[in-house]
């Protein structure tokens, strides 16, 4: 059985809202709550921050903060080159979603001669690039890195030099791109587009089951689809952004809140059942802020719970 290894990366600043840098922490504290001794349990790792890059002037409007977001990044692929190459399973703890570029090239470095299928399980696409973005907040772009896809057919935004050449660096780190292929990228429950972001979903032709479609075909029959368009890929990523639930349901304590989602029991569903088919070599949970709560460590609390659960069936076919 694989030895899960914890990955911490308390980075922020690829979010517009702060907070999410907590989130790390509020998980941990929901476990005590709960009186589960998970982070006990398993060896972990801190990847360095560069979170006081919010206190400095911004250069780079259509990419904030963009080579702070490439030196964690930077890092955090190292970290999880290293687990896999110890014969360990990185489990990913992050701030804001940004964070999914550094843990993808750190999968694809791990295997550069695999095919890596990613499960997107989220409100949003993240498939912005410099060129398109409306906020130049970079955790809008992880999956646009790491497709390497620009997308100049909708470009909104002139960006610098140094903009452009740091986010060929994002798109390059461990010297492959791209890292994916989106036709082996599937989202799940994203519902909060601009139109750059479809207009690439549709060209590239990604699929994405919504949260009605899952619910009105079947959870399992939408999962074994997915399954069976990834079948070429050697090993799976799946990111679990916790704004993929429902915020009326859940809570908003997340960046970027919105209704109509999953519930906790669906994700823990969709997440199991990718896992059964033995591919899955990574896992990364991002998004929580507790700063932004109304209902107290709600959605900590929810998102340890998946965790566990997740976790508990990671042991179980690895």
């Amino acid at each position: 059985m694989q030895q899960v290894k914890i990955i911490k990366n308390r980075s922020d600043i690829g979010a517009g809202t702060r907070g999410s840098d907590l989130g790390i922490d509020a998980i941990e504290i929901a476990a005590i709550n709960k009186s589960n001794d998970y982070f006990n349990r398993y060896p972990y790792v801190e990847i360095q921050a560069e979170n006081d890059a919010v206190y400095t002037k911004q250069n780079t409007p259509f990419a904030k903060r963009i080579k702070k977001v490439l030196l964690v990044c930077e890092r955090l692929s190292t970290a999880v080159q290293l687990t896999v190459k110890s014969g360990e399973f990185p489990l990913v703890l992050s701030g804001d979603h940004s964070s999914a570029l550094g843990t993808i090239s750190g999968m694809k470095t791990a295997f550069p001669e695999k095919r890596l299928g990613v499960i997107w399980i989220d409100a949003h696409a993240d498939i912005h690039s410099p060129h398109t973005s409306p906020s130049g907040n970079i955790h809008g772009m992880p999956l646009a890195a790491a497709i390497a896809e620009d997308n100049l057919d909708r470009k909104i935004n002139d960006i610098a030099e140094e903009t452009r050449e740091t986010w060929e660096g994002l798109k390059s780190i461990g010297g492959i791109s791209p890292k994916v292929l989106a036709e082996d990228v599937i989202y799940f429950g994203v519902r909060d587009t601009e139109e750059p972001e479809e207009y690439i979903i549709e060209k590239t032709g990604i699929k994405n089951y919504k949260v009605d479609e899952v619910r009105y075909r079947g959870l399992q029959t939408c999962v074994e689809e997915a399954l069976e368009k990834l079948k070429d890929c050697d090993h799976i990523y799946i990111s679990f952004d916790v704004d993929s639930m429902d915020c009326d349901l859940i809570s908003k304590g997340t960046g970027t809140p919105v209704s109509k989602g999953f519930d906790q029991f669906e994700v823990m569903e969709i997440i199991n059942q990718i896992i059964e088919s033995g591919k899955v070599s990574c896992f990364e949970v991002v998004e929580v802020n507790p700063t932004l709560d109304e209902k107290g460590n709600t959605m900590a609390e929810v998102a340890f719970d998946v965790l566990a659960e997740v976790t508990k069936k990671l042991e179980s076919v690895n």
